[in-house]
């Protein structure tokens, strides 16, 4: 009688010998490849951008046949695209600007366009177009068929010179440098004036140093011809401002007023009299006494 369970417990451990490994095996084994498949699929995500000094971009093959498709390519729902066509506007303000000018109006938006462009290399290319466009260009942008588009340029320069991207912030610097460089510094000073009013302490301050920039550059003759009395009074106006850049934006521009003024004064008790009673002519008592703080004889 004792033998009978253990037969009838042999059939039990037989049926437990079989485990489905395998199955977990080949499961495993077909998701690795797909796995490879998908990263082999990202790779190419990103086209690489190069970014080019002037110095080095080559005049165009064949300017007169290109231009014609110029407006069209900067126009394309590709970005990479508009990069190079970027390039080619910079290629023609270099070596075949006469070309360009007809078109100078539709190139000055789509520039600005380009440097609303979330995508940073499409962005800093388009700020180094414009670098390229004030050097070529110069006053012709103060032209009435481009005078808007040169105010949006200027805006939109300003505030990508405020941004926290440092590569963007520094080419859009050099491209204010430009502008400073390249064109009369009197009819800049009018437009300038404005941003210097921004509410964004960022834009006013970068404004403020292209102002001072091209104060520097003025002779008396066309500060007198802007106002000295308005030229003091923006300086007094940044020069308690929250940004150093503005700060010393304001110095600059009363340091210029100050030898302008003095110009002629040999004694240092008189110059310090002649300018001690121009600014408390121009300014109020507390403004007045802000500049004389920085500005002495």
């Amino acid at each position: 009688m004792a033998l009978r369970p253990i037969d009838n417990a042999l059939p039990t451990i037989t049926q437990e010998r079989p485990k489905k490994q395998p199955k977990i095996v080949v499961s495993t084994q077909k998701q690795q490849p797909r796995t490879s498949s998908n990263d082999e699929n990202q790779v190419p995500l990103e086209p690489t951008i190069d970014y080019i000094s002037s110095d080095n971009l080559k005049p165009m093959s064949d300017p007169e046949a290109q231009i014609q498709s110029l407006v069209e390519d900067l126009d394309s729902k590709n970005w990479v695209k508009v990069c190079e066509s970027l390039n080619d506007v910079r290629r023609f303000a270099l070596y075949n600007s006469s070309l360009l000018l007809p078109i100078l109006d539709k190139i000055l938006l789509v520039v600005v366009k380009s440097m609303k462009n979330p995508r940073s290399a499409l962005c800093k290319t388009s700020i180094m177009a414009a670098s390229d466009i004030f050097n070529a260009f110069g006053d012709k942008l103060f032209d009435p068929f481009t005078f808007e588009a040169f105010d949006g340029l200027l805006l939109q320069l300003l505030l990508k010179a405020s941004q926290d991207k440092k590569f963007v912030c520094e080419e859009a610097e050099k491209a204010l440098g430009s502008m400073v460089g390249s064109m009369t510094p009197l009819p800049l000073l009018h437009k300038l004036r404005v941003s210097v009013s921004h509410t964004n302490l960022r834009i006013r301050a970068k404004a403020a140093v292209s102002l001072s920039k091209c104060v520097s550059k003025m002779g008396i003759e066309e500060m007198e011809e802007f106002g000295m009395e308005k030229l003091i009074e923006v300086a007094a106006d940044l020069v308690n401002d929250r940004l150093p850049e503005a700060r010393e934006a304001a110095r600059s521009i009363a340091t210029s007023v100050y030898e302008a003024i003095i110009k002629d004064v040999e004694e240092v008790e008189e110059k310090m009299e002649v300018w001690h009673s121009f600014c408390h002519s121009k300014l109020t008592p507390i403004n007045a006494l802000s500049i004389l703080k920085i500005v002495k004889p």
